[in-house]
């Protein structure tokens, strides 16, 4: 059943605004827990920023890695996360986290049609205290949407500048490697034709790739859950503003095809709006680089404008921006796609590779190329401080770019040519042509790579070290040795590729409490409000320590929101002192 249009007048026991993996985990679990959901989003299409996601949860414990015999404990988890927030560390979320995450996916895995596997991902800082290199991220298995029907219409696609001709490649990278061998190896050739014979046919039938994974299968798999369990799914339905009585939220107004009415909400309003990476006039508080007058360039939902923040702000609730990283940073290239349009390309795979270096303006490397992308984001932002513009360029050679590709650059046997003439990559004979033309610094340039490559021919790179932790290494060229992430730049001609700041999310936002419950201006709980995914300030302070870090708390809280709209939990704080004495009390 299509629910695209609100009916004329509605009520519900929860009304959720926004149907990415915060709002559709919390209507799952509450319609689960027999509660009447009524699920609003103001875009066409349902799956919010998730559907464009890698599709990764963040969570220690979890039954996959337990399964998988893999050794971790909750002292390690918890020394890492008490390291990696800092001074934004919050113990009772931190535990709550750790207590739910792992029930949290026995729960959607036992009851819906939500399914995950598990990964080979590292955390991003393994060798920090309490860090592993393997076991806490696990990802949304592949799904056909065709099982979503005639909704099938109504999902998010990926994000168009990171497929090929639409089609997503598989979560084990086994299509990558694949494509990179196609000119190769006779296996891989016929597997690439397989892979396109089979895409085109889907193409032809339902024009887009019905087999998809990553982010798209996580947000198809929710959906899915939710349009069985009879949850309606209104899209292009904005939310206007909240309804609030005696004090207490009761509803929102909302915009639908039948033009502007009222939805009540017995038990609450959830915020799940996807944040405000779109929203300028917060931007330009919330990101140091935009202060300073550089771009920010997102590749998220562009329907994230903080919608939710408003509507909590509307309603006396608390957005003060408190993390120095106030987004999950990402460094991102412009495609150019025609009359003066660009995508957002995030770079998750070639600043790994050897032979690829990041440079700024002045032609000097800044960074290790082969940390995170929020480390990267931020080394960056730092980099740039004091200037206008807040840039990198990608430098490789020919040879590198036809092994990996650089960016929206596909590999051999792709033609690199029509990058080079829509502006897309600079190219240049020498390192000085290429400097340039690119607007770096050519002395500077020079002496970088000649530095760089010197070390490099020995697999070193004392300046950053790169591939000196097992994530540097995990997206990097096993075949490369005595270093995946290190092979010298070596002769031309050179390619350069200019990346600015770009956020695959916010990480700052509504003020909770463990529940979820929007706090007011002295700290007490709104009555019948709460808000999650990226609306809610993030448990992980503004820190990016692992593969999933955004998706696994938010789908942990929106299962615990629910849980406690529904009266069947409660955070700890909020127990009464004889229940928490009995607690301790040995059995």
């Amino acid at each position: 059943m299509n629910h695209a249009s609100t009916p004329p007048a509605s009520d519900c026991d929860v009304l959720v605004i926004g149907a990415g993996a915060g709002g559709l985990s919390t209507a799952i679990t509450a319609r689960k827990l027999g509660l009447d959901v009524i699920v609003v989003e103001k875009e066409p299409v349902f799956g919010g920023t998730a559907a464009f996601s890698g599709g990764v949860l963040w969570i220690p414990g979890n039954p996959h890695a337990r399964q998988a015999g893999i050794t971790d404990s909750r002292e390690a988890a918890r020394t890492y996360m008490r390291h990696e927030t800092g001074d934004f560390h919050d113990a009772e979320a931190v535990e709550t986290f750790l207590d739910a995450g792992p029930e949290m996916v026995e729960f959607f895995e036992r009851e819906t049609e939500v399914k995950f596997v598990p990964t080979l991902y590292p955390d991003y800082h393994p060798d920090a205290p309490g860090g592993v290199d393997i076991g806490r991220s696990i990802l949304a298995a592949p799904y056909d949407i065709r099982g979503l029907g005639k909704d099938m219409a109504r999902l998010r696609p990926p994000l168009s500048t990171i497929t090929f001709i639409g089609m997503m490649f598989n979560s084990s990278n086994a299509d990558i490697k694949h494509f990179f061998n196609a000119t190769k190896s006779l296996h891989s050739a016929l597997y690439v034709v397989q892979r396109l014979a089979n895409h085109f046919k889907e193409l032809l039938l339902y024009r887009r790739g019905v087999q998809v994974t990553s982010g798209n299968a996580l947000a198809a798999r929710l959906a899915k859950s939710a349009l069985d369990l009879g949850i309606p799914i209104h899209t292009d339905t904005p939310a206007k503003e909240l309804v609030i009585e005696n004090g207490r939220i009761r509803g929102a107004v909302v915009d639908g095809a039948g033009g502007r009415t009222r939805i009540t909400a017995r038990r609450a309003v959830v915020l799940a709006s996807g944040g405000f990476s779109h929203d300028v006039e917060r931007l330009a508080k919330a990101y140091p680089h935009v202060q300073r007058g550089g771009e920010h360039f997102s590749p998220v939902p562009s329907g994230n404008t903080g919608d939710g923040a408003r509507l909590a702000e509307s309603a006396g609730g608390r957005v003060d921006i408190r993390f120095p990283d106030a987004a999950a940073w990402m460094p991102v290239s412009k495609v150019p796609q025609g009359g003066g349009r660009f995508g957002a390309f995030p770079h998750l795979l070639d600043r790994y590779k050897p032979g690829i270096i990041g440079v700024l303006r002045n032609g000097r490397r800044f960074t290790n190329e082969s940390n995170s992308y929020h480390d990267v984001g931020a080394a960056m932002v730092a980099a740039c401080e004091g200037q206008a513009e807040t840039a990198m360029w990608l430098i490789c050679n020919h040879a590198t770019l036809s092994k990996y590709g650089l960016g929206h650059a596909k590999p051999a046997p792709m033609p690199v040519a029509p990058a080079v003439r829509n502006g897309y990559l600079v190219k240049g004979r020498t390192l000085a042509e290429l400097a340039q033309r690119a607007g770096i610094d050519p002395a500077g340039l020079e002496q970088t790579v000649r530095e760089y490559d010197r070390h490099a021919a020995k697999g070193e790179d004392p300046a950053h070290g790169r591939g000196r932790t097992t994530f540097n290494r995990y997206l990097a060229d096993p075949a490369q040795q005595p270093n995946p992430c290190v092979a010298p730049v070596g002769d031309g001609p050179y390619y350069a590729l200019k990346l600015v700041m770009g956020d695959l999310g916010t990480f700052d936002g509504i003020r909770t409490n463990v529940a979820g419950q929007v706090l007011g201006a002295s700290g007490e709980a709104i009555p019948g409000l709460y808000a999650v995914g990226n609306d809610r300030a993030s448990v992980m302070g503004g820190n990016y320590p692992g593969a999933g870090i955004t998706l696994g708390p938010i789908m942990t809280f929106g299962w615990l929101s629910a849980r406690h709209i529904a009266g069947v939990w409660q955070p700890r704080s909020e127990a009464v002192p004889a229940q928490r004495e009995a607690e301790r009390q040995p059995a």
